[in-house]
Protein backbone atom coordinates (compact mmCIF):
# COMPACT_ATOMS: atom_id res chain seq x y z
CA UNK A 1 0.00 0.00 0.00
CA UNK A 2 2.85 2.36 0.95
CA UNK A 3 4.42 1.77 -2.64
CA UNK A 4 1.31 2.11 -4.22
CA UNK A 5 0.76 5.62 -2.32
CA UNK A 6 4.55 6.72 -3.13
CA UNK A 7 4.13 5.59 -7.14
CA UNK A 8 1.11 7.52 -6.84
CA UNK A 9 2.08 10.50 -5.35
CA UNK A 10 5.29 10.77 -8.18
CA UNK A 11 2.50 10.20 -11.13
CA UNK A 12 0.57 13.21 -9.98
CA UNK A 13 3.77 15.38 -9.50
CA UNK A 14 4.74 14.84 -12.76
CA UNK A 15 1.33 15.60 -14.25
CA UNK A 16 1.23 18.80 -12.26
CA UNK A 17 4.63 19.82 -13.47
CA UNK A 18 3.67 18.80 -17.15
CA UNK A 19 0.16 20.79 -16.95
CA UNK A 20 2.33 23.88 -15.41
CA UNK A 21 5.13 23.63 -17.78
CA UNK A 22 2.77 23.11 -21.04
CA UNK A 23 0.63 26.58 -19.67
CA UNK A 24 0.38 29.47 -21.53
CA UNK A 25 2.97 32.56 -22.30
CA UNK A 26 4.10 34.43 -19.24
CA UNK A 27 2.49 38.35 -19.13
CA UNK A 28 5.32 39.84 -19.71
CA UNK A 29 5.62 37.94 -23.07
CA UNK A 30 1.67 39.04 -24.07
CA UNK A 31 2.03 42.84 -23.52
CA UNK A 32 4.44 42.87 -26.49
CA UNK A 33 3.50 39.84 -28.62
CA UNK A 34 4.99 42.46 -31.93
CA UNK A 35 8.62 43.01 -29.76
CA UNK A 36 11.13 40.09 -30.50
CA UNK A 37 12.67 38.52 -27.69
CA UNK A 38 16.24 39.42 -26.49
CA UNK A 39 18.02 35.70 -26.79
CA UNK A 40 20.83 37.38 -25.07
CA UNK A 41 19.14 38.52 -21.86
CA UNK A 42 20.88 37.93 -18.72
CA UNK A 43 17.87 36.13 -16.91
CA UNK A 44 17.30 33.87 -20.52
CA UNK A 45 20.95 32.67 -20.52
CA UNK A 46 20.29 32.05 -16.33
CA UNK A 47 17.52 30.03 -17.32
CA UNK A 48 19.17 28.18 -19.61
CA UNK A 49 22.31 27.33 -16.99
CA UNK A 50 19.67 25.95 -14.52
CA UNK A 51 18.42 23.35 -17.18
CA UNK A 52 21.69 22.33 -17.99
CA UNK A 53 22.37 21.77 -14.41
CA UNK A 54 19.21 20.21 -13.87
CA UNK A 55 18.90 18.22 -16.21
CA UNK A 56 22.20 17.28 -15.90
CA UNK A 57 21.81 16.23 -11.90
CA UNK A 58 18.49 13.81 -12.77
CA UNK A 59 19.76 12.28 -15.88
CA UNK A 60 22.74 11.22 -13.52
CA UNK A 61 21.22 10.35 -10.51
CA UNK A 62 18.51 8.01 -12.97
CA UNK A 63 21.34 6.70 -14.02
CA UNK A 64 23.08 5.54 -11.43
CA UNK A 65 20.13 4.22 -9.18
CA UNK A 66 19.60 0.98 -10.47
CA UNK A 67 23.58 0.15 -8.99
CA UNK A 68 21.86 0.66 -5.16
CA UNK A 69 18.14 0.22 -5.55
CA UNK A 70 15.63 -2.35 -7.14
CA UNK A 71 12.77 -0.36 -8.83
CA UNK A 72 9.22 -1.07 -9.39
CA UNK A 73 8.17 -2.72 -12.70
CA UNK A 74 4.71 -0.94 -12.67
CA UNK A 75 6.56 2.43 -12.05
CA UNK A 76 9.02 2.56 -14.81
CA UNK A 77 6.33 1.01 -17.70
CA UNK A 78 3.57 3.36 -16.60
CA UNK A 79 6.71 6.55 -16.28
CA UNK A 80 8.04 5.36 -19.92
CA UNK A 81 4.38 5.70 -21.24
CA UNK A 82 3.68 8.74 -19.49
CA UNK A 83 7.02 10.06 -20.72
CA UNK A 84 5.94 8.91 -24.01
CA UNK A 85 2.63 10.68 -24.37
CA UNK A 86 4.43 14.04 -22.99
CA UNK A 87 6.90 14.09 -26.17
CA UNK A 88 4.74 13.05 -28.37
CA UNK A 89 2.33 16.13 -27.40
CA UNK A 90 5.02 18.65 -27.50
CA UNK A 91 6.62 17.40 -30.52
CA UNK A 92 3.28 18.32 -31.97
CA UNK A 93 1.76 20.88 -30.28
CA UNK A 94 4.64 22.29 -29.28
CA UNK A 95 7.99 22.40 -31.66
CA UNK A 96 6.15 21.88 -34.59
CA UNK A 97 3.37 24.82 -34.43
CA UNK A 98 6.52 27.10 -33.39
CA UNK A 99 8.95 26.26 -36.34
CA UNK A 100 5.95 25.98 -38.96
CA UNK A 101 5.56 30.03 -37.39
CA UNK A 102 8.84 31.10 -37.91
CA UNK A 103 9.18 29.70 -41.31
CA UNK A 104 5.61 32.13 -42.14
CA UNK A 105 7.69 35.54 -40.49
CA UNK A 106 10.68 34.30 -42.70
CA UNK A 107 9.51 33.51 -46.01
CA UNK A 108 6.78 33.82 -48.17
CA UNK A 109 6.69 30.86 -49.92
CA UNK A 110 4.03 28.53 -49.40
CA UNK A 111 5.83 25.22 -48.60
CA UNK A 112 5.79 23.15 -45.32
CA UNK A 113 9.09 23.45 -44.07
CA UNK A 114 8.54 22.44 -41.01
CA UNK A 115 7.15 19.57 -41.84
CA UNK A 116 9.82 18.65 -44.19
CA UNK A 117 12.22 18.75 -41.52
CA UNK A 118 10.29 16.42 -38.98
CA UNK A 119 10.54 14.17 -41.60
CA UNK A 120 14.31 14.61 -42.02
CA UNK A 121 14.39 14.99 -38.20
CA UNK A 122 12.70 11.48 -38.22
CA UNK A 123 14.23 9.60 -40.69
CA UNK A 124 17.95 10.71 -39.66
CA UNK A 125 17.08 9.32 -36.20
CA UNK A 126 15.42 6.24 -37.70
CA UNK A 127 19.42 5.97 -39.84
CA UNK A 128 20.84 6.14 -37.18
CA UNK A 129 19.41 3.29 -35.14
CA UNK A 130 19.59 1.23 -37.86
CA UNK A 131 23.40 1.74 -37.83
CA UNK A 132 23.43 0.63 -34.31
CA UNK A 133 21.32 -2.11 -35.15
CA UNK A 134 23.66 -3.89 -37.99
CA UNK A 135 26.60 -3.30 -36.26
CA UNK A 136 24.76 -4.95 -32.97
CA UNK A 137 24.16 -7.68 -35.76
CA UNK A 138 27.09 -8.22 -37.21
CA UNK A 139 28.76 -8.39 -33.58
CA UNK A 140 26.27 -10.96 -32.40
CA UNK A 141 26.98 -13.19 -35.62
CA UNK A 142 30.46 -13.04 -35.25
CA UNK A 143 30.49 -14.22 -32.38
CA UNK A 144 28.13 -16.89 -33.22
CA UNK A 145 30.46 -17.98 -35.67
CA UNK A 146 33.02 -18.18 -33.18
CA UNK A 147 31.28 -20.62 -30.73
CA UNK A 148 30.62 -22.85 -33.92
CA UNK A 149 34.27 -23.22 -34.95
CA UNK A 150 35.35 -23.69 -31.59
CA UNK A 151 32.36 -26.66 -31.06
CA UNK A 152 33.84 -28.43 -34.14
CA UNK A 153 37.41 -27.82 -33.47
CA UNK A 154 35.99 -30.03 -29.84
CA UNK A 155 34.49 -32.54 -31.81
CA UNK A 156 37.75 -33.36 -34.29
CA UNK A 157 39.75 -33.74 -31.30
CA UNK A 158 37.40 -36.06 -29.96
CA UNK A 159 37.80 -38.69 -32.52
CA UNK A 160 41.85 -38.16 -32.79
CA UNK A 161 44.29 -40.78 -30.98
CA UNK A 162 43.35 -42.92 -27.78
CA UNK A 163 41.07 -42.35 -25.00
CA UNK A 164 44.02 -40.70 -22.69
CA UNK A 165 44.60 -38.50 -25.04
CA UNK A 166 41.50 -37.92 -26.69
CA UNK A 167 40.25 -36.78 -22.99
CA UNK A 168 43.33 -34.45 -22.65
CA UNK A 169 42.99 -32.76 -25.89
CA UNK A 170 38.72 -32.51 -24.77
CA UNK A 171 40.21 -30.88 -21.76
CA UNK A 172 42.23 -27.89 -23.23
CA UNK A 173 39.64 -27.20 -26.01
CA UNK A 174 36.50 -26.65 -23.39
CA UNK A 175 39.10 -25.01 -21.09
CA UNK A 176 39.93 -22.70 -24.68
CA UNK A 177 36.68 -22.54 -25.64
CA UNK A 178 35.24 -21.77 -21.82
CA UNK A 179 38.17 -18.54 -22.17
CA UNK A 180 37.97 -17.30 -25.53
CA UNK A 181 33.71 -17.45 -25.25
CA UNK A 182 34.55 -15.57 -22.06
CA UNK A 183 36.77 -13.20 -23.81
CA UNK A 184 34.16 -12.70 -26.49
CA UNK A 185 30.97 -11.95 -24.52
CA UNK A 186 32.72 -9.42 -22.66
CA UNK A 187 34.32 -7.49 -25.81
CA UNK A 188 30.43 -7.92 -27.02
CA UNK A 189 28.68 -6.64 -23.86
CA UNK A 190 31.42 -3.75 -23.68
CA UNK A 191 30.53 -2.84 -27.44
CA UNK A 192 26.82 -3.63 -26.51
CA UNK A 193 26.98 -1.03 -24.22
CA UNK A 194 28.99 1.53 -25.92
CA UNK A 195 26.10 1.12 -28.61
CA UNK A 196 23.32 2.25 -26.21
CA UNK A 197 25.08 4.78 -25.04
CA UNK A 198 26.15 6.03 -28.52
CA UNK A 199 22.52 5.69 -29.77
CA UNK A 200 20.83 7.33 -26.62
CA UNK A 201 23.39 10.82 -26.57
CA UNK A 202 22.29 11.19 -30.23
CA UNK A 203 18.75 11.37 -29.40
CA UNK A 204 20.01 13.49 -26.17
CA UNK A 205 22.17 16.16 -27.84
CA UNK A 206 18.94 17.42 -30.25
CA UNK A 207 16.91 17.28 -27.40
CA UNK A 208 19.03 19.84 -25.39
CA UNK A 209 19.50 21.99 -28.19
CA UNK A 210 15.62 22.54 -28.50
CA UNK A 211 16.21 23.95 -24.96
CA UNK A 212 18.98 25.87 -25.88
CA UNK A 213 17.62 27.84 -28.75
CA UNK A 214 14.38 28.32 -26.32
CA UNK A 215 13.13 32.09 -27.10
CA UNK A 216 11.51 32.69 -23.63
CA UNK A 217 11.94 31.61 -19.68
CA UNK A 218 8.73 29.93 -20.30
CA UNK A 219 9.84 27.66 -23.30
CA UNK A 220 12.87 26.57 -21.57
CA UNK A 221 10.88 25.70 -18.48
CA UNK A 222 8.76 23.25 -20.95
CA UNK A 223 11.70 22.24 -22.67
CA UNK A 224 13.10 21.37 -19.78
CA UNK A 225 10.49 19.30 -17.86
CA UNK A 226 9.05 17.43 -21.43
CA UNK A 227 13.21 16.32 -21.52
CA UNK A 228 13.75 15.41 -18.40
CA UNK A 229 10.45 13.14 -18.00
CA UNK A 230 12.26 11.09 -20.66
CA UNK A 231 16.14 11.41 -19.84
CA UNK A 232 15.28 10.52 -15.90
CA UNK A 233 13.45 7.04 -17.13
CA UNK A 234 15.76 6.43 -19.80
CA UNK A 235 18.64 7.04 -18.01
CA UNK A 236 17.18 4.09 -15.08
CA UNK A 237 15.98 1.88 -18.29
CA UNK A 238 20.06 2.19 -19.24
CA UNK A 239 21.29 1.53 -16.01
CA UNK A 240 19.39 -1.57 -15.67
CA UNK A 241 19.92 -2.80 -18.92
CA UNK A 242 24.11 -2.00 -18.71
CA UNK A 243 23.51 -3.95 -14.86
CA UNK A 244 22.24 -7.05 -16.83
CA UNK A 245 24.76 -6.22 -19.90
CA UNK A 246 27.71 -6.57 -18.06
CA UNK A 247 26.57 -7.70 -14.24
CA UNK A 248 29.54 -7.26 -12.28
CA UNK A 249 30.80 -3.90 -13.72
CA UNK A 250 32.15 -1.78 -10.66
CA UNK A 251 30.64 1.27 -9.37
CA UNK A 252 33.04 3.44 -11.53
CA UNK A 253 32.35 2.36 -14.75
CA UNK A 254 28.76 2.59 -13.95
CA UNK A 255 29.10 6.55 -13.03
CA UNK A 256 31.32 6.41 -16.03
CA UNK A 257 28.75 5.71 -18.55
CA UNK A 258 25.77 7.46 -16.49
CA UNK A 259 28.11 9.97 -17.10
CA UNK A 260 28.24 9.69 -20.38
CA UNK A 261 24.24 9.85 -20.88
CA UNK A 262 23.85 12.10 -18.52
CA UNK A 263 26.20 15.20 -20.18
CA UNK A 264 24.82 14.86 -23.63
CA UNK A 265 21.58 17.07 -23.01
CA UNK A 266 23.92 19.61 -21.55
CA UNK A 267 26.18 19.90 -24.63
CA UNK A 268 23.18 20.37 -26.63
CA UNK A 269 21.77 23.02 -24.47
CA UNK A 270 25.28 24.36 -24.27
CA UNK A 271 25.38 24.35 -28.08
CA UNK A 272 22.09 26.42 -27.95
CA UNK A 273 22.80 29.24 -25.98
CA UNK A 274 26.05 29.63 -28.08
CA UNK A 275 24.10 29.60 -31.33
CA UNK A 276 21.77 32.42 -29.64
CA UNK A 277 24.91 34.34 -28.36
CA UNK A 278 26.52 34.75 -31.69
CA UNK A 279 23.30 35.49 -33.75
CA UNK A 280 20.57 37.67 -33.87
CA UNK A 281 18.00 38.88 -36.12
CA UNK A 282 16.55 36.66 -39.19
CA UNK A 283 19.79 34.26 -38.20
CA UNK A 284 18.48 33.11 -35.34
CA UNK A 285 14.89 33.13 -36.48
CA UNK A 286 16.64 30.20 -39.33
CA UNK A 287 18.35 28.48 -37.02
CA UNK A 288 15.46 28.01 -34.19
CA UNK A 289 12.87 27.08 -37.06
CA UNK A 290 15.49 24.52 -38.36
CA UNK A 291 16.00 23.90 -34.85
CA UNK A 292 12.77 22.98 -33.86
CA UNK A 293 11.59 21.35 -36.96
CA UNK A 294 14.79 18.83 -36.83
CA UNK A 295 13.57 18.06 -32.40
CA UNK A 296 10.05 17.50 -33.67
CA UNK A 297 10.90 14.91 -35.85
CA UNK A 298 13.92 13.03 -33.01
CA UNK A 299 10.86 14.18 -30.68
CA UNK A 300 7.96 12.05 -32.72
CA UNK A 301 10.54 8.83 -33.39
CA UNK A 302 11.95 8.35 -29.99
CA UNK A 303 8.22 9.03 -28.45
CA UNK A 304 6.71 5.90 -30.70
CA UNK A 305 10.07 3.81 -30.94
CA UNK A 306 11.89 3.81 -27.57
CA UNK A 307 8.94 5.13 -25.44
CA UNK A 308 5.39 4.15 -26.08
CA UNK A 309 6.21 0.78 -27.86
CA UNK A 310 9.33 0.12 -25.92
CA UNK A 311 6.93 -0.39 -22.41
CA UNK A 312 5.37 -3.54 -23.75
CA UNK A 313 8.93 -5.06 -24.23
CA UNK A 314 10.06 -3.69 -20.91
CA UNK A 315 7.30 -5.54 -19.16
CA UNK A 316 8.00 -8.84 -21.06
CA UNK A 317 11.88 -7.94 -20.50
CA UNK A 318 11.37 -7.72 -16.65
CA UNK A 319 8.84 -10.87 -16.48
CA UNK A 320 11.97 -12.84 -17.95
CA UNK A 321 14.63 -11.73 -16.10
CA UNK A 322 13.94 -12.51 -12.19
CA UNK A 323 17.60 -11.31 -10.87
CA UNK A 324 16.70 -7.30 -12.00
Amino acid sequence: MARFLLFLSLLLLFLVLSASAHGGDSDSDSVSPSEKPNLRSRSLILVKIWCLILVFVGTFAGGMSPYFMKWNEGFLILGTQFAGGVFLGTALMHFLSDSNETFGDLTSKQYPFAFMLASAGYLLTMLADCVVFYVYGKRAHDSANGDVELQANARTAAGNGNRLHSDSKLQENATERHFTKSSLATAASLGDSVLLIAALCFHSIFEGIAIGVAETEADAWRALWTVCLHKIFAAIAMGIALLRMIPDRPLLSCAAYAFAFAISSPAGIAIGIVIDATTQGSVADWIFAISMGLACGVFIYVSINHLLSKAISLRRWFRSTPGV
